[in-house]
């Protein structure tokens, strides 16, 4: 009968330890999948990072989303673009717009008096400087998928210049703007964009 009940004892003990063999497998194998999926977590995270040039001349992204299916050459290709088109628009220096924009260029929401094609967003920055020399353009938030680039602008400097006659006396200007750009090869061919105008002629004294 003792026989009997010691070898039930190592019996149950060894199913007891056999357990907690398996269960401590299986914990460590959980935290190994967990580890795995946080530094997953964290590549994904910093990966648009890496699609910026930090070249310290061209307007850096506040913000960068960027669909992982573009691959990673083609995707910065992309977000240089970007930053060249808005480093224009930063600065008025026209190369950034020419490396930009591809020459058939199309804008599909031209304001009127703007020349269609490549020569009117040189138009319209010539024309914002004339009012706001120190103007600046800030990529606040970029997005891109496919073909496409969204980004959302903020645009800001001082009222020192002339617009429609009116002369500024240095009132601060501040307006946002949305674009979507459309990049099928290297460069842009055409674009869609909303300005807040009226946030703008109001900052400048020529509207209510």
């Amino acid at each position: 009968m003792r026989f009997r009940t010691a070898t039930a004892l190592r019996a149950v003990l060894a199913l007891t330890a056999a357990t907690a063999l398996a269960a401590g497998t299986t914990a460590a194998a959980q935290a190994r999948d967990t580890d795995r999926r946080a530094d997953r977590h964290r590549t994904d995270r910093a990966w648009p990072q890496r699609l910026v040039d930090r070249s310290p001349e061209l307007v850096q992204p506040k913000a960068l989303t960027v669909d992982r299916a573009l691959g990673e050459r083609r995707a910065a290709e992309l977000v240089r673009l970007t930053q060249q088109l808005y480093t224009f628009w930063n600065t008025g220096r026209t190369e950034y717009l020419d490396a930009a924009v591809d020459p058939a260029f199309r804008d599909n929401t031209l304001p009127a008096g703007r020349p269609q094609g490549p020569t009117g967003p040189a138009f319209a920055s010539q024309a914002f400087r004339a009012a706001v020399p120190d103007l600046t353009c800030e990529l606040s938030d970029v997005v891109i998928a496919g073909e496409k680039i969204t980004a959302r602008l903020v645009f800001r400097g001082h009222f020192t210049g002339t617009f429609d006659g009116h002369r500024g006396q240095g009132q601060p200007v501040e307006f946002n703007a949305i674009d979507i750009q459309h990049a099928p090869g290297a460069r842009i061919t055409e674009d869609w964009h909303l300005e807040d105008n009226q946030t703008l002629l109001r900052q400048l004294g020529i509207a209510s």
